[in-house]
């Protein structure tokens, strides 16, 4: 049975599906509340040239309450069903749909809970298929009873169990279950100082555009911050005039407010994901639960791990501090496309973790190969005119001789060192039962692949990689690829040939998928 989708009215009017809490309203209904926030005030700017105030709060109460009976009638006509073999969602006001996701195609069934969904003890289940970007179907919102049942019913459908989990034992998940990994509250504040953020500033700017029409001038317009200076009594001339010692103080200030903003945001935005992150092994996989105020709870089967991302970077590295990510065709989350295992691990800890997904730690880099030299030096000549072309436009256009012949050592030195810390940091093998590949000199990542789990390899060349007698190979892992790049056309095809022979060795009819 494949997943449909059908536009047709009174779609099963045979049987009578489950609703959807009704508390779930008031909770859509307040998280909504940001999106009506357009439509008020251009109601408030219509009726403001009637000069009546009365009618302000009257607009406003009526987008309420229209926003609120279009939430009443969507959620009174969703329903969802739990069949034999599919799960079946219909919704619409007009034209209704439907949609019956098979339960062998569920990738993942995951739970989340935001705040005030939380208070009311209501949770959204979501299903993902991998068949697209985010999630295929979600129940916003059930109970927390509700959601459990549905997740533990449908794990043991997928294992052949035809009777589904009661709805008074909304733990049953949690059988078998212990701790693998696990985020106090140092280390989730570590992780934070860790993870630099400015976004505030895209965020104030992006409001500061959206909103402009609010405010009495152009927020942009640098004459009118200079013209309110000069009212308060600085002029121009005084800000000019001040002297060097007092302009480094100024900017040193600046760059300390910017850093500890970035810090800060870092921080915060951290603590408020990963809060309470705690990783348990189950019989069949993982379970992640983790957020402060979203809590997120998410399942990954065991067999569904298709390959690991093993990521650092120069600054966590020399603390010993590594993340471990599982590569699947569930989209973990709208940020991030794998499924995130251990944000802010150790090694031991890390390899701990991939172990119980049957995937193992090389074994040292003295099995890993170089990729040719040549390649990068390749590369770095397809540059050369952009370089050419911006030291032309800096000769003619540059003021400064010392600031010219500065840029330009900087326009040949900087590619330079780039492609050359990134051929030092690339490398990959294999072995007898795994791929690697290791690259990156900033985002530092390894992806170790079991090469059972390849779908398909491919050798590329191109016209002057065929030159240079060397080639890439890129394997086809169900949810991301892997690609190998400056290797000797015989290597290629040696690694091509040895892991197609494992693959072939495999029944995948025998596999769940």
């Amino acid at each position: 049975m494949n997943e449909t989708e059908d536009a047709v009215d009174g779609l099963t009017p045979e049987i009578d599906g489950e609703r959807l809490h009704v508390s779930g309203l008031l909770v859509g209904f307040v998280s909504g509340l940001p999106q009506l926030v357009l439509p008020m005030v251009a109601a408030i700017f219509g009726v403001r040239k009637a000069d009546n105030p009365v009618l302000i709060p009257i607009v406003i109460a009526a987008v309420l309450l229209f926003s609120l009976f279009f939430r009443w009638l969507a959620w009174l006509r969703f329903q969802y069903f739990v069949g034999e073999h599919d799960i079946r969602v219909e919704k619409g006001i007009l034209n209704r749909t439907a949609r019956s996701i098979p339960y062998e195609r569920i990738q993942d069934v995951s739970i989340e809970q935001k705040p005030l969904a939380r208070m009311m003890g209501l949770g959204e289940v979501k299903f993902e298929t991998g068949g697209g970007d985010g999630d295929d179907a979600k129940l916003s919102f059930v109970t927390l009873e509700e959601a459990n049942r549905l997740r533990a019913s449908i794990r043991s459908r997928k294992a052949g169990v035809a009777v589904a989990a009661p709805a008074d034992a909304p733990e049953h998940v949690e059988e078998d279950t212990h701790p693998i990994f696990a985020m106090d509250g140092k280390r989730v504040f570590v992780f934070g100082l860790y993870s630099f953020s400015l976004v505030i500033f895209a965020v104030l700017g992006g409001l500061a555009q959206q909103f402009d029409f609010l405010l009495p001038f152009d927020f942009w317009d640098v004459k009118h911050w200079i013209g309110l200076a000069e009212e308060r009594g600085v002029s121009v001339n005084q800000i000019n005039g001040v002297g060097l010692f007092a302009q480094l103080i100024f900017a040193f200030g600046a760059i300390t407010s910017l850093i500890a903003i970035g810090f800060a945001t870092g921080v915060v935005r951290t603590i408020l994901r990963e809060h309470g992150f705690r990783l348990d092994q189950t019989a069949k996989g993982f379970r992640r639960r983790r957020g402060l105020f979203t809590l997120t709870d998410v399942i990954m089967p065991t067999h569904r791990v298709q390959a690991a991302l093993v990521q650092t970077g120069p600054f966590r590295k020399r603390r010993g501090w590594h993340s471990l990510k599982f590569v699947s065709l569930a989209q973990d989350s709208k940020q991030e496309a794998n499924y995130v295992a251990a944000p802010f691990a150790t090694l031991d800890e890390v390899w701990r973790i991939a172990i119980a997904a049957a995937i193992a730690a090389p074994d040292g880099d003295e099995r890993l190969q170089r990729g040719a030299a040549k390649h990068w030096l390749t590369q770095l000549l397809f540059i050369v005119p952009v370089l050419l072309t911006a030291m032309a436009a800096l000769v003619i256009f540059a003021d400064a001789p010392i600031g010219r012949t500065t840029l330009l050592l900087l326009l040949l030195v900087l590619p330079g060192a780039l492609f050359w810390l990134d051929w030092r940091q690339y490398r990959f093998g294999l072995d007898d039962y795994q791929l690697y590949l290791k690259r990156g000199w900033w985002r530092q990542q390894m992806t170790i692949a079991p090469q059972v789990k390849v779908q398909s390899v491919e050798i590329a060349q191109g016209p002057l990689s065929r030159r240079q007698g060397l080639a890439s190979l890129r394997f086809g892992i169900a949810g991301g690829t892997m690609e190998m790049i400056a290797l000797p056309l015989a290597t290629a095809v040696a690694i091509r040939d040895a892991v197609m022979e494992k693959v072939a060795a495999v029944d995948y009819s025998a596999i769940r998928s």
